[in-house]
């Protein structure tokens, strides 16, 4: 026999649907907005009632003491109940539907009477204030019970007061005005309330699209979860309103994109300044893994519309994967110019080997010293030019590299460069990328020739790159710079157009220009001035004579 369900244990309190909280909520509130509106109203309307009734006696009073015969009955019969005075004030009574009509003279004595009993006999308040000439209006009780009353002052016809009327309507009937204006006033409130339900029902239809029909708890762990994943991720996430402003950045974006909190709330172009960057945040360049630069970090962006008109923006750091990636290149020609001078000392061991056996002594010497020689030239060369370590061992082993690709790197004679460099790692990248695409462009070219020229003039650095290539087309010369252009084949690795790019960002950092022309004789030709390059020269003597060759070897 199965064990009894423990029994479900009722659960009292707020839905937990958004929809059902927000249309209780508002239900609830145009309901209190109702009950209190009609609070508000009924109690003035009471003492509006109350206000006309004692005015309504009053003006009874007063006309009823404008009839001149009444005061002269009062002056001159005896009051009685069929007497002239109690005909004249019930004809009144009944007229005006009121609920008594006393007239009563300066004793305060009735004269008339709802009640003929009571004709003779003094009245059951005090007159003196009417009397005395003032017109009185209140809700008192008497002897035909609670009633609002008017009393005004009785004139002779000189103007003497000889008696008082007291007009009286009965309470009752105020009363039952104010109830009875109360169901017309429920059904206006009622029906308040029923359109300010069906209004509540409509929005709370529309937060319920909105929402996708979710528990505010769901949404406060959605809201919580999206915070830990936004900061939590290694990718920069940037989020645009329908206007195009930017609403949210995570802590990544805000490193790659070196901006800070300031920028929520303002577009990208006034965030970020003018560049391609800014163009894929703003949507004016679409694409997928679209690349672009900021500073010196290589970034994959991607931007995805949203259905609010806004737009997501993903980025990712790619400076490492492209550094990675052009080291990847660079080992690649390093190792088949290894390759190359592998099967090429492999001939010359054997042709010396063969000197050797042929007893030929002095050629076999002087054809290692030939050997040796070629290559200690070419290092001695740059090194002599070219006094920074890292920009002589680049240049040494570009040299190297591009004769295995059939290419002539030369140092131009014009090339001095003290060791003086503040930043030699920018350089360096420099110089490499521009020697790299110089040598793609003439490789497989007859007479390929690459010329590299560095020199110092004071504190600045200038950098020329020539080539033999084909050159670059007069509409091209500026597009070339732009992040992710390229008109070759993409590496293994990934993507081009990234190299000039980054050559012209890290001369713009330092206050400098990158410029393309044509050379002398075809070709292209890069100019790279980098202002600010260089230190102070402190033994500028010392360093020129350093720079420049010995007289003995200008001799020879």
């Amino acid at each position: 026999m199965s064990p009894t369900p423990p029994a479900r244990r009722l659960r009292l309190g707020l839905p937990r649907r958004v929809f059902s909280q927000v249309l209780l909520m508002q239900v609830a509130i145009a309901a209190g907005v109702a009950v209190l509106a009609t609070g508000l109203f009924l109690a003035p309307l009471s003492k509006q009632l109350d206000n006309e009734a004692m005015r309504r006696a009053l003006a009874i009073a007063l006309t009823t003491a404008q009839e001149p015969q009444i005061a002269e009955q009062v002056q001159n019969t005896p009051p009685s109940i069929d007497g002239p005075v109690q005909k004249e004030a019930e004809r009144i009574r009944h007229a005006t539907h009121a609920e008594y009509v006393v007239v009563m003279d300066r004793s305060g004595v009735r004269w008339s009477h709802t009640n003929p009993q009571q004709i003779g006999l003094p009245v059951s308040t005090d007159p003196k204030e009417v009397l005395s000439g003032k017109q009185v209006m209140e809700i008192d009780t008497g002897t035909l019970g609670r009633s609002a009353r008017g009393k005004a002052p009785l004139y002779d016809a000189d103007h003497r007061i000889v008696g008082a009327v007291s007009v009286g309507i009965a309470y009752d009937s105020v009363r039952a005005r104010l109830i009875g204006a109360i169901p017309g006033l429920l059904a206006y409130a009622g029906g308040a309330l029923a359109v300010g339900a069906l209004a509540a029902w409509l929005i709370s239809r529309r937060v319920q699209r909105q929402t996708r029909d979710l528990a505010f708890s769901d949404i406060s762990a959605l809201l919580a979860e999206r915070e830990a994943m936004l900061h939590g991720i290694r990718e920069g996430v940037v989020a645009l309103d329908r206007t195009g402003r930017i609403r949210l950045l995570n802590d990544e974006a805000h490193r790659l994109l070196g901006i800070g909190d300031e920028a929520v709330g303002r577009s990208p172009d006034e965030a970020l300044g003018a560049g391609r960057t800014t163009d894929v945040l703003a949507g004016r360049v679409t694409g997928t893994d679209l690349l672009t630069v900021r500073g010196q970090r290589v970034l994959v962006t991607n931007r995805m519309p949203t259905d609010d008109g806004g737009a997501v923006a993903t980025l990712r750091d790619r400076t490492e994967l492209e550094q990675l990636g052009r080291e990847l290149d660079s080992t690649r020609g390093l190792i088949d110019a290894l390759r190359a001078q592998d099967h090429e000392h492999a001939n010359r061991m054997h042709t010396l080997l063969g000197l050797l056996e042929l007893e030929m002594y002095d050629d076999a010497v002087e054809f290692v010293g030939e050997v040796v020689g070629d290559h200690r030239v070419t290092a001695e060369q740059v090194t002599e030019k070219i006094l920074d370590p890292l920009l002589a061992a680049l240049l040494v082993g570009k040299a190297t590299v591009a004769a295995e690709r059939g290419v002539a790197l030369w140092v131009s004679d014009r090339t001095r460069l003290p060791d003086r460099l503040i930043d030699p790692r920018g350089l360096v990248t420099v110089v490499g990328n521009l020697v790299d695409n110089a040598l793609d462009a003439v490789a497989g070219t007859p007479h390929a020739r690459v010329e590299v020229e560095l020199r110092a003039e004071g504190r600045t650095a200038v950098l020329r790159v020539r080539d033999t290539g084909p050159g670059i087309p007069a509409e091209q010369r500026e597009l070339i710079f732009t992040e992710g252009w390229s008109t070759k084949e993409p590496p293994a690795h990934g993507k081009r157009g990234i190299g000039l790019s980054l050559v012209r960002r890290l001369a713009e950092r330092q206050g400098g220009s990158t410029t393309v022309s044509e050379a002398d004789g075809g070709g292209a030709e890069f100019t790279v001035v980098l202002p600010e390059a260089l230190t102070e020269p402190e033994l500028e003597p010392a360093l020129t004579a350093q720079l420049e060759p010995p007289a003995e070897e200008e001799a020879r």
